[in-house]
């Protein structure tokens, strides 16, 4: 690709940066100032700031890594080799004054990404909601089927999973299960799919209690009318390597106040005006790594939310934790907008 479109001033907002790694889809920015190398940027770089609470408006320097590994033109036919010891995606290619001249890429067939980032955890996707939202269309359609370009997005949720090895699904419904079941009947699988049946709406973490004895292991566990994009064997590594019971994956949102905001003394006098502020957010995705224990929470028919065992493992002293991925990694299409934005996206 044109390495051009990474670089980005030391200068720069972390927020910026986030956008400009979305905008490239790339996972990583050359730091750089008249093309000289400064430093490299990546995805993880910006995660690790995220949970430290770095602030978001800060120069990318602070936060950016200021020894590369990088390579000279002589050498990149032993690029491969070095991105494979160091275990890296990518490596700027430099002059002997470290001005950039390219950048080289680890990219792998899907075979070989699979054999490197294979992951076989169970997947439990929440699809037995009415889906209020989205009204009228859910009284025809449960919310599951509903198509994102041609293919219904509780498929599409599978499809990421399955290109990462997972197998092994539970769909929980109630609303309008049997047309769930008919869809599903109809397709060609290469994966088990088991439904968990609720008698009553139980919430989005009710149903969970019908499969203490079938999940013994980690697992994901996804609301039906989601998609986050990202790498699904690093979220996977990062919750068990942080000992959690429980990983979020949270989003980055940014919101702009479409007004001045008036900041009033005690004696109403105005000490400030913010003209249109932006705050910034980690927002639950809808989108978890969980361990089978916490299961033990849940009473058994009772509605019960994702919330309540949050705070639940938060209340025994177990660890929770998140990993945050950019905004536009995770598409929502609870409502009427946000639905009309996946399918562009996806489109594109």
């Amino acid at each position: 690709m044109n390495y051009e479109k990474l670089l980005i001033s030391p200068d720069a907002s972390v927020k910026k940066a986030l956008q400009q790694l979305d905008e490239t889809a790339e996972k990583i920015l050359l730091v750089s100032h008249n093309k000289t190398l400064l430093g490299v940027l990546t995805d993880g770089d910006i995660r690790r700031w995220i949970l430290k609470n770095g602030n978001l408006n800060d120069p990318v320097r602070f936060v950016m890594n200021a020894n590369p590994i990088v390579i000279t033109p002589e050498y990149i036919k032993d690029a491969k080799k070095l991105m494979n010891d160091k275990k890296v995606e990518a490596l700027p290619v430099v002059n002997a004054e470290f001005e950039i001249v390219d950048i080289v890429f680890r990219y792998e067939d899907i075979d070989q990404k699979r054999e490197f980032q294979s992951i076989n955890n169970p997947v439990v996707i929440m699809a037995g909601g009415k889906g209020s939202r989205l009204y009228p269309i859910t009284k025809v359609l449960p919310k599951p089927l509903i198509p994102i370009g041609e293919i219904p997005i509780v498929e599409r949720i599978i499809n990421n999973f399955t290109k990462y090895g997972c197998k092994d699904f539970y769909l929980t419904v109630n609303y309008k299960k049997n047309m769930i079941k008919a869809y599903f009947g109809e397709v060609n699988k290469d994966y088990t799919l088991t439904y968990v049946e609720e008698e009553i709406p139980l919430g989005t973490a009710g149903s969970l209690s019908y499969l203490r004895e079938k999940i013994k292991t980690t697992f994901f566990m996804s609301n039906c009318d989601i998609l986050v994009e990202g790498n699904y064997y690093d979220m996977l590594k990062y919750h068990r390597i942080n000992k959690n019971k429980i990983t979020i994956i949270t989003s980055v949102k940014n919101y702009v106040i479409p007004y001045g905001i008036v900041e009033v003394g005690a004696t109403s006098s105005v000490n400030n005006i913010l003209e249109k502020p932006e705050y910034n957010f980690l927002v639950n995705t809808g989108f978890y790594i969980i361990e089978p224990e916490t299961l033990d929470a849940i009473p058994n028919n009772t509605p019960y939310n994702i919330t309540d065992l949050i705070s639940s493992c938060l209340a025994n002293g177990y660890k929770v934790g998140t990993f945050p991925v950019s905004e536009k990694s995770w598409l929502d299409m609870g409502q009427f907008e946000e639905m009309r934005k996946m399918i562009g996206r996806l489109e594109k």
